[in-house]
């Protein structure tokens, strides 16, 4: 198991001015590029510093390696804060790409983007739908740690880490994704609450009233309220509790209120909506330093903070010491050690080629045998059954549809809040939450999900479809029920213009095989896919 990462004294007057200093840089940068939303940063700088100073397990000089917390800015506007955070502890991201934000061509764009920028961890902007990658992220570790780890041997054991706004609370997957986490028991899953209470429009409370903690307490999670988001001992005391909790057996997910002022420190400005998404303005930056007794210049960082920001060190020594474990893990269980090596390095099994083409030719076959044309969701349902042994990284699944999308195979193994070492999950009627949450077990690593639905609620989950094909993550759509030889169920289940949406999206694959070799032919393909996301649409009736 990991050791407690800070044991050492918080130290708060340093703290405050590294959170000073992440504060102004973010300022500094979203003024120079006379665009962005300084006031997320602003109001989240001593959240973010504690997190990333005292609880977050990472390493600058690897930002991929498997056993790290992961990070995830679900108000992804506030863009920002991270670049400064991964600046600031020793990321791949120099000064240079900070002064060039929102840049056409820069590592640090408007918006979180995974692949470009080192450290991200997924591309966020869409409000709700970082949570959602977050909850599948979290579902990605407890399966591996359930299917890995060994008496004496821990090799996966981190937490997901979110920071949510208020604008991410109000959107519907929201609640999709906090019920599905509530409900697995996903325990290493800590969301940070930005509760400002501030949205572009001005003050929430007229359009936003909710009992959000209670909301959280109801889908079963841990609530910690009430929590000064400026106080540095505050919070840390409620992440420490959150990671302490963590560790024992059936944790909850953990929901920490931090109430914070949007654009704390921007005199004239702060505790508004002026903050959201404009520049400070001369006059705004210079009241900011005068606030905080900061003499220097834009984008200038004492020598002494960037010291105590700088995680390298620190990071090397984690992974360091994850690597031993890893190599007793080796020692005593090779055949596992190496299959976790090649799920993480996103490999395809040995032999992937000719033992698939194998199979399709056994289905070819069988389907000339038979004689007998057959829906294309039940040559899907059989091409899984070859399939699925052939790639224990296989993760299926259905919103609430599994007899309908036929999208379990023979030997599946259905995970329960009580047992985790699965392949397919029920996602009950979740199409938008098991889109995003698939988004992001593909981004952990170590899975391949497909989900299924009808055809004409991809409607619902569009823009998580969208997400993947942006960052290029394989993740495979069942899509049944296609076309109006749906006949009885009637219009309101009979896509017309679905097929034709789904086309529109760059770098969604969409397969409409015609019959059984061809769904076939498919399923290899969306499988051995590397850099995108593919739709299967498939048929009723034979």
């Amino acid at each position: 198991m990991n050791a407690p990462l800070t044991p050492q004294p918080l130290d708060a007057a340093l703290l405050q001015q590294m959170a000073d200093a992440l504060r102004v840089l973010c300022a500094d940068a979203v003024e120079q590029a006379k665009s962005g939303h300084p006031g997320a940063p602003l109001g989240m700088a001593e959240m973010a510093t504690v997190l990333w100073s005292r609880h977050l397990r990472h390493d600058p000089a690897d930002p991929r390696w498997p056993d790290r917390d992961r990070f995830v800015l679900s108000n992804g506007h506030a863009s920002m804060l991270l670049y400064a955070l991964l600046h600031l502890t020793g990321h791949d991201l120099p000064l240079e790409e900070l002064r060039r934000f929102r840049q056409l061509g820069s590592r640090t764009p408007g918006h979180p983007e995974a692949g470009v920028t080192p450290g991200v961890e997924t591309t966020t902007g869409p409000l709700g739908q970082g949570l959602a990658n977050a909850v599948g992220m979290a579902l990605a570790e407890s399966l591996l740690a359930a299917e890995f780890n060994r008496d004496g041997h821990t090799i996966v054991d981190h937490r997901t880490f979110v920071f949510v706004g208020d604008g991410c609370l109000m959107e519907g997957l929201s609640q999709e994704a906090i019920s599905l986490a509530g409900t697995l028991g996903l325990g290493k899953l800590i969301v940070l609450y930005d509760a400002n209470g501030i949205s572009i429009d001005g003050a929430i409370d007229d359009w936003f009233a909710d009992d959000t903690p209670a909301r959280f307490r109801a889908c079963g999670w841990r609530v910690i309220d009430a929590v000064d988001g400026h106080d540095l001992l505050a919070v840390d005391a409620a992440l420490t509790d959150a990671v302490t909790a963590s560790r024992q057996p059936e944790a909850k997910p953990t929901l920490i209120v931090c109430r914070t002022t949007i654009g704390k420190g921007a005199a004239g400005h702060e505790g508004t909506a002026d903050v959201h998404g404009a520049p400070l303005g001369r006059d705004g930056i210079a009241a900011l330093r005068t606030t905080l007794n900061w003499p220097h210049p834009p984008f200038e960082v004492p020598d002494d903070l960037r010291a105590a920001w700088d995680a390298r060190d620190a990071g090397a020594a984690r992974r360091s010491a994850w690597h031993a474990r890893f190599n007793a893990y080796a020692a005593a269980q090779p055949v596992l050690a190496a299959e976790f090596e090649r799920r993480t390095r996103r490999a395809l099994p040995t032999n992937w080629q000719a033992r698939t083409d194998e199979a399709v030719a056994a289905l070819a076959a069988q389907w000339v045998r038979d004689g007998k044309p057959i829906a294309t969701r039940r040559a899907s349902q059989l091409a899984l059954n070859a399939l699925a042994p052939l790639l224990p990284e296989l993760f299926g699944g259905s919103a609430d549809l599994t007899g309908s999308n036929l999208t379990d195979f023979t030997g599946h193994r259905r995970i329960t809040p009580q047992h985790r070492a699965g392949n397919y999950l029920s996602w009950g009627v979740r199409e938008f939450g098991m889109a995003a949450a698939m988004n992001g077990i593909a981004l952990h690593g170590g899975f391949v999900p497909y989900g299924g639905t009808f055809l004409t609620f991809s409607d619902y989950s569009r823009n998580a479809i969208r997400m993947a094909a942006l960052m290029e993550q394989r993740v495979i759509h069942v899509f049944t029920h296609d076309s109006i030889g749906l006949g009885e169920d009637g219009p309101t289940h009979q896509p017309v213009e679905q097929l034709a949406a789904l086309r529109l999206i760059p770098n969604l694959d969409v397969w409409r095989p015609a019959d059984a070799m061809e769904c076939a032919v498919a399923w290899v393909q969306a499988l051995q896919r590397r850099d995108g996301p593919s739709a299967l649409v498939l048929s009723r009736q034979a």
